[in-house]
């Protein structure tokens, strides 16, 4: 069966159906990860975005069980330049194309992915549609130009209830904004009881959860259309340990004072070099995004550049000069991805704990 891939700006893709049987509008976007397809399809970040991956052959070691970043995908469509029908691996439980049906998004195959990424590269991420191959293609450019894409991402992709994942350890209320399940993982795996909350929480209802540290998760979209999530932030780095991922990341940043902007094709992908500027290390990473906090609007705030990117020099992380709050634009959990940065949310925990240790010394001078 045929389908279609057709951008705003007129170019016209013809290749091979698969996955969902229906038809979808979305940005169209590219990442460079050479693995992790099953992670990239369920990353809640890519809620209403079409997915190019540029690695030639995707879907050879199937879908499992295990590494899913969220219970139900939010992304738009997939489109490859081929994929294996006959996927190998000891996990291997569905193939791409029979996970893609069973979620109703549809894909296609068969098309230049080199040229589809090009043309991104050089005009910016464009609005696109996967239809059917009798479509006039025309008239869908007409649509596509007359779309809004939505700028409530978020709000789709959030938790609607808080929820606990419970430990013997700090406890972490982790602020949903699109959370990939291995920000979970990590904090669980080292103990956390965490508490996991809606985008929308308030300041006052954060701290009668009397968290040790918040967490601000990634997400979708436009960080400027969560805005009521910034009075939460400004008041609750001023009270806890804050860190922050992407999205939140930008957010702290907005909370703050500084300011973001749209990136003309963004960063996704698994292998993105980011500098430490306090030590010079370099960490690979993984990244997700279609914003950056502008440069210049750091210099009236209280905040301090402590990464950069070395492909484009842009801001990758941030920390307040009087709280104890750092934010980093890149996945530290690595999924997919390098584990280089993993060691962040060792540096939370001890930020965590220096507070601590701190409170317990002012409750004691205050008894003598």
């Amino acid at each position: 069966m045929k389908r279609q891939l057709i951008l705003e700006d007129g170019t016209v893709f013809l290749g091979e159906a698969f996955g969902g049987d229906v038809e979808k509008i979305g940005e169209v976007v590219f990442n460079t990860g050479m693995t992790g397809y099953q992670e990239i399809l369920s990353d809640p970040s890519y809620c209403g975005q079409i997915v190019t991956l540029t690695y030639p052959l995707i879907g050879n070691y199937g879908i499992n069980r295990d590494d899913f970043e969220s219970i139900n995908p939010a992304i738009a469509g997939f489109v490859v330049k081929e994929t294996a029908e006959l996927p190998s691996n000891w996990r291997n439980q569905l193939s791409l194309d029979e996970y893609l049906k069973m979620k109703n998004i549809p894909g296609i195959s068969g098309i230049d992915t080199r040229k589809l990424t090009r043309i991104i590269r050089k005009s910016g991420a464009l609005k696109g549609a996967l239809c059917n191959i009798n479509k006039d293609a025309s008239e869908v450019v007409s649509q596509l130009k007359a779309t809004v894409i939505p700028s409530n991402q978020v709000k789709q992709v959030s938790t609607k209830a808080p929820y606990s994942s419970p430990g013997r350890g700090p406890r972490v209320v982790l602020v949903d904004y699109g959370m990939k399940h291995g920000i979970l993982r990590e904090l669980t795996k080292r103990g956390c009881d965490v508490v996991v909350v809606p985008y929308n929480v308030t300041a006052e209802e954060v701290m009668q959860y009397h968290p040790d540290g918040v967490m601000l998760s990634n997400g979708p979209g436009d960080p400027k259309s969560v805005h009521e999530t910034l009075e939460m932030i400004r008041t609750i780095q001023t009270q806890v340990p804050l860190f922050g991922i992407c999205l939140g990341h930008q957010l702290f940043a907005l909370a703050n004072g500084a300011d973001t902007a749209k990136l003309k094709f963004g960063h996704r992908g698994s292998n993105h070099p980011v500098r430490d500027l306090r030590t010079g290390k370099v960490s690979i990473t993984s990244q997700n995004h279609g914003y950056t906090v502008e440069e210049l609007s750091i210099e009236s705030t209280d905040l301090i550049v402590t990464h950069t990117a070395l492909n484009d020099d842009t801001i990758e992380g941030l920390r307040h000069k009087k709280y104890p709050a750092f934010t980093v634009q890149y996945h530290p959990e690595a999924s997919p991805g390098p584990e280089d940065a993993n060691y962040l949310f060792n540096e939370f925990l001890q930020m965590i704990e220096a507070a601590t240790n701190k409170g317990e010394k002012t409750c004691q001078n205050a008894m003598i």
